[in-house]
């Protein structure tokens, strides 16, 4: 089963890629990894010459903001963390620009808060704005803006973290595929870090209790947020809205290629569409 619901992905038209801070940085000292954002970009290109519709959720500004500033540890406040990303998102929209605009593909950086969300107006608008640059063969690019949401307190005043934006964004604008890289290989029974008898799903037909179970509220980076249960939590919200989605290691980009290939690469969790979904219960945390 997992080999032919792996080949249906070759068709997938609509697809969101999610990026994390550790993926996009050197583990040695927290810069950016300009090679990695290099092959991610000629990556993301390529899917859209292909005629894909493509939207990268990229991570990174709190990191890139600190590294500029000579801050070499995680923000301890609110007020710093948003200084950072008001720096450094300024910093990674720069490099994103300069090395796409080589390949000649054009990106949007759209910014977006749980209160843009949760507004019927506003989320409409969101929704019309992704619609037309996707139209245009733009390539957006997502982050949270967190220099005014209040990530202090998540899943309250802001996403809680870019696995489950990402599945906010696939849900609002119909994408049939979401893929999270992530510091992992996908899901485990148990952390492989801390277990070494873990062992590797392939394929989750349905996210049931037992899966969900799995899921760990760790990271294994100083950079990034979320851990499993955040990418269990994106799980239900893109497989509930109608898109496939994959978890898979961000150590090499390409990884995207074999997904969209066919290839046995990560853990594929199946969509099921849910007649009853309502993208507002996920954003107020009803489910």
């Amino acid at each position: 089963m997992d080999c032919q619901e792996r080949k249906k992905l070759k068709d997938k038209s609509r697809i969101v890629v999610k990026i994390g801070s550790s993926s996009l940085t050197h583990p040695e000292t927290g810069k950016l990894n300009l090679l990695k954002i290099e092959k991610l970009i000629r990556v993301l290109s390529d899917l859209r010459g292909e005629g894909k519709d493509v939207v990268l959720v990229s991570s990174g500004a709190i990191a890139a903001g600190r590294l500029a500033l000579g801050y070499e540890k995680r923000p301890d406040t609110l007020a710093q963390k948003q200084a950072f990303a008001a720096v450094g998102q300024a910093r990674l929209m720069m490099v994103y620009q300069k090395i796409f605009s080589e390949y000649n593909q054009a990106t949007a950086q759209v910014l977006l808060t749980k209160d843009t969300m949760v507004n019927d107006a506003s989320r409409y608008n969101a929704q019309n704005t992704f619609e037309e640059l996707l139209a245009m063969g733009v390539i957006p690019i997502v982050n949270e803006n967190d220099t005014v949401s209040t990530s202090e307190i998540p899943y309250v005043d802001s996403f809680g973290d870019n696995d489950r934006l990402s599945a906010i964004v696939a849900a609002l604008i119909g994408a049939d595929l979401l893929i999270l890289l992530s510091d992992i290989d996908g899901l485990y029974t148990d952390d492989p870090r801390r277990n070494p008898k873990a062992e590797f799903i392939r394929l989750v037909p349905e996210i049931t209790e037992e899966f969900l179970d799995m899921g760990k509220e760790t990271s294994g980076s100083s950079v990034g947020t979320g851990g499993m249960s955040a990418k269990l939590a994106a799980a239900r919200i893109a497989t509930d809205s109608g898109a496939d989605m994959v978890i898979a290691n961000g150590d090499h980009v390409d990884v995207i290629m074999d997904i969209m290939e066919g290839k046995e690469k990560g853990t594929l969790f199946l969509a099921h569409p849910n007649l009853d979904f309502d993208l507002m219960h996920y954003l107020n945390n009803e489910y």
